[in-house]
């Protein structure tokens, strides 16, 4: 019997201790994979930098978590979530009813319009009829996309996708397309680089379309992770509150892009 109890107690010593491995192990920040100004951009080490970045550290740093940023293809990202790969989404994903039916999202942290840039010498009239005939691009699995389809296409525009936000905005700076849909923050950002600042200028916001635009952008989080989307939410208004969110946002914006 001695060996037995002894058995058990050293089975249920190793399992406890599996379970404190297990929690030890840091939450993994997914990120898109691929460089989205200002919001994730990586140095010339492989390390990522931008507004997300900061933003992710601040509410970990807030909740009390161990986290590390993950990149992750903008196109597998919700499956990287719901197959444990990663273990939050911080990657401007904006809240919408068809993103809700397959996780959960925190409170939002920001938003931002939705925005087309264009060649400089065309004149370009952000609505379907001013759009008719133009070729458009957006990234894929994007709001931007959805909406530029739905609303666009369906008035005469040709919408090209791309699995990266750089390719449509090389492919419009070289003239192979007419506008890009995006974040505005994010095409502002371009038009005014130098990769954007010869070419392309700024052409206007979208009507609004909740359904499709959403209500803003928030942490992505399995439908199971309750108490991790509460601590994330409580994070995100207690560094709101506290200055922190203002202060990091300094380096990147001259405006509160927490209510835009």
């Amino acid at each position: 019997m001695k060996n037995v109890l002894t058995g058990l107690f050293l089975a249920a010593s190793c399992s406890l201790a599996g379970l404190s491995a297990a929690a030890a192990d840091p939450l993994k920040v997914g990120i898109s994979a691929e460089p989205y100004p200002p919001f994730t951009v990586p140095d010339a080490s492989g390390n990522w930098t931008g507004w997300e970045v900061d933003l992710a550290k601040a509410v970990c740093a807030e909740a009390k978590l161990d986290c590390v940023i993950t990149p992750v293809a903008w196109d597998g990202i919700i499956p990287a979530l719901q197959s444990g790969k990663i273990d939050m989404i911080v990657s401007s994903m904006s809240v919408t009813d068809e993103r809700k039916k397959v996780i959960d999202f925190s409170d939002p942290y920001y938003r931002t319009n939705s925005a087309v840039i264009g060649l400089k010498d065309e004149k370009i009239e952000v609505t379907p009829e001013g759009l008719a005939g133009k070729v458009i691009g957006a990234q894929v699995g994007t709001r931007h996309l959805r909406y530029a389809q739905a609303h666009f296409e369906t008035a005469g525009a040709t919408v090209r996708e791309y699995q990266t936000q750089d390719e449509a905005n090389s492919d419009l700076a070289a003239g192979r397309i007419d506008a890009v849909e995006a974040d505005e923050v994010a095409m502002r950002a371009f038009v005014a680089s130098d990769a954007g600042k010869d070419c392309c200028d700024f052409k206007g916001v979208v009507a609004d379309d909740p359904d499709i635009l959403g209500i803003g952008s928030a942490i992505g989080v399995r439908k199971t992770d309750t108490e991790l989307r509460d601590k994330l939410s409580a994070a995100i208004h207690a560094i709101r509150d506290n200055g922190t969110y203002q202060e990091f946002s300094k380096k990147y914006f001259d405006f509160d892009i927490y209510g835009r």
